[in-house]
């Protein structure tokens, strides 16, 4: 059995846990015996978050829901196959129902032709749609369901105390989601969804990938600034050769290492 290291009270994120990045970051949000997972990751990677999840001595059968924070392929490939595996349910945005049931891959980023990216997107049904304001429990835990669109059209954030599980909305960088038509994104919703954390009370950003980072109103500032000059800049693209914090987030992610301030609670 492996030794829980949760990084918040009744929060594990898996890759962290794991010692390894494995993908986008998988949160395990539990309260005694019942859990949920927030994203899963690619369908190649299931079977080894599953087995991490089973010597952490969580009942596979208690899995209560696998949750969707938006509809990329590099958070949803792998739910078909995890809901087979665990025998559970699907949540998510109703704006991401459609193309998680269809399977589609244009829509999801499985599919990129002109970078010659072909991906599958094993179709899968969402049975628990939430929306802004509404209440995921798990045992005695209520995370508050935050719409943060502007990545996509069905991006969620989790709040759970003072953390906010922020999914694509900022990373640690100053960097955002991926702002592509093809997957709904919208520049003028996105800086709505970056004032709406700036402005919390939330200590704590959990972002789906890279490290966990404090809640600084001046960094939002900075971000904010620069996603609203997007919409007078026609030379905006997503065609980076390379993301320097996931190398951070590696190395990080080998070391154990948390952010300078954060004291995790123990298992």
């Amino acid at each position: 059995m492996l030794i829980r290291k949760p990084i918040f009270p009744g929060v594990i994120e898996l890759n962290f846990q794991a010692g390894e990045v494995l993908g986008c970051n998988v949160y395990l949000v539990y309260d005694q015996d019942e859990w949920i997972l927030i994203d899963i990751g690619y369908e190649e990677t299931v079977d080894d978050f599953v087995e991490i999840i089973r010597q952490l001595d969580f009942p596979l059968s208690r899995c209560k829901t696998l949750v969707a924070t938006h509809a990329d392929v590099d958070h949803i490939q792998g739910l078909a196959k995890a809901k087979q595996l665990l025998k559970t349910t699907v949540t998510g945005h109703p704006k991401a129902a459609k193309p998680l049931r269809e399977g589609d891959t244009l829509i999801t980023l499985a599919e990129i032709e002109a970078q010659n990216l072909k991906l599958a997107m094993p179709p899968v049904e969402i049975e628990h749609e939430v929306n802004d304001g509404d209440i995921i429990k798990i045992g005695n835990i209520e995370l508050e369901v935050w719409h943060t669109p502007g990545h996509t059209d069905s991006q969620l954030a989790f709040r759970h105390g003072d953390v906010l599980l922020s999914g694509d909305n900022i990373y640690r960088d100053g960097c955002i989601g991926a702002i592509d038509a093809h997957h709904g994104s919208d520049i003028k919703a996105f800086v709505k969804s970056l004032e709406r954390i700036r402005d919390s009370d939330v200590k704590w950003l959990a972002p789906s990938h890279g490290p966990i980072f404090r809640n600084d109103k001046e960094f939002l500032n900075r971000t904010i600034d620069r996603v609203r000059g997007y919409l007078k800049m026609a030379d905006f693209g997503t065609l980076a050769d390379s993301w320097p914090l996931m190398d951070q987030w590696d190395d990080e992610v080998a070391e154990g290492k948390l952010p300078e301030g954060l004291v995790p609670p123990t298992a």
